[in-house]
Order: C-alpha cells, then structure tokens, then sequence
C-alpha cells in the first residue's frame, strides 16, 4: 500500500451523494449517510446530497446537472446497480459518460471478493467521467460504500497520495473540451 506524501498540502474537494432508491428517505437512507459521513471525515464538503427515484431520466438529469455545476467535483451514486428490473443506475449513467473508468468496477470487485466473496459479481457498479467531474455509482448497501470509499475512493481523493491521484488531473479533465472548442489550452 502506498502511503501519503506528507509535504504536500491536503486539498478539499466538493463531493455531491446521489441515492437511487424508491423506498429511501434521507432519515433512513443508511448509504447516502455513510458516504456523507466519510466525505466529512476526510475533511472534504459534501457539497450536496439528494434521493431519486430507480428512473433513468431522473437519475441522469441529476447527474448532469451536479456534472455542469462548478461547485461540485465528483459525484457519487448509491443504489440501482443489481440485476431487479428497477435496477437502472449503470443504464442512466454509462450513455454519459465520456470516458470509462473500467479500472475502478475491477478494484472495487476485488475488495468486495475477499467480504462476500462470490456474491460480488451481483453488483454493476461502474464509474466515468461526465462533463469533466469524476461520477461512481456503487451498490446501495453500507458496506459496498464502506468498501469502496476506504478500499479506493478516500485514497485516490487525497492529493497526498503517492503515486497518482483523481486530485491532480482533475484539472485536465477538460482539455478535450478546451481543443474542440479552438480555444488554446
């Protein structure tokens, strides 16, 4: 395990949590606070927090709207990746996405593996990058959020981590945009 650089500065970013539920408030919406709590805790802002329902168009129109906003850098999806006919996250999401993060879904099922073992391959989770911010959709159990946010998410947030972090190209992410558009970058 790689450990933080010290001597570079720990920098904030503002994370938005998304719950994909039909049957979640957010007095009893146990993922979403646990994402929350751990955003918190890492000494990052939860720049804000919402419920929808297993609906195609309202879970994409909400990522995208948090993607366009400049207040938010990353967004993180709870609920919706199993295989029951509401289960629609990957659906909404992955049409957006400009580029996939096919990299975090194999972690992610690696650390899940050595917790439920087998039971991992019932999760879709998937991640990508929207309008140059970060969005990750994992299953809707505390304990997949736990896993992760601590196995992967909390890590590559912290500008301190060694070799590589999300933190320092998250600047870049939109150079593509920059060039298509004929300005310089």
């Amino acid at each position: 395990m790689n450990t933080p650089d010290l001597g570079r500065p720990f920098i904030p970013i503002r994370i938005a949590v998304l719950t994909v539920s039909d049957t979640r408030n957010l007095a009893d919406d146990k993922s979403g606070q646990t994402l929350a709590d751990r955003i918190v805790e890492a000494g990052h802002v939860l720049a804000d927090r919402a419920i929808v329902t297993d609906d195609r168009d309202k879970i994409r129109d909400k990522v995208l709207g948090w993607s366009e906003d400049p207040t938010i850098d990353v967004v993180i999806t709870t609920g919706g990746t199993g295989f029951t006919g509401r289960d629609v996250t990957p659906e909404a999401l992955e049409p957006i996405f400009e580029k996939r993060m096919d990299g975090f879904s194999e972690v992610f099922h690696r650390i899940s593996y050595d917790k439920i073992g087998t039971s991992t391959i019932q999760s879709r989770t998937t991640a990508g990058v929207v309008n140059a911010t970060f969005v990750f959709a994992l299953p809707g159990s505390p304990g997949a959020c736990k896993d992760a946010w601590d196995g992967i998410l909390k890590a590559q947030f912290d500008y301190r981590h060694m070799p590589c972090n999300f933190v320092e190209i998250m600047p870049r992410l939109d150079e593509h945009l920059k060039r298509g558009s004929g300005k310089s970058a």
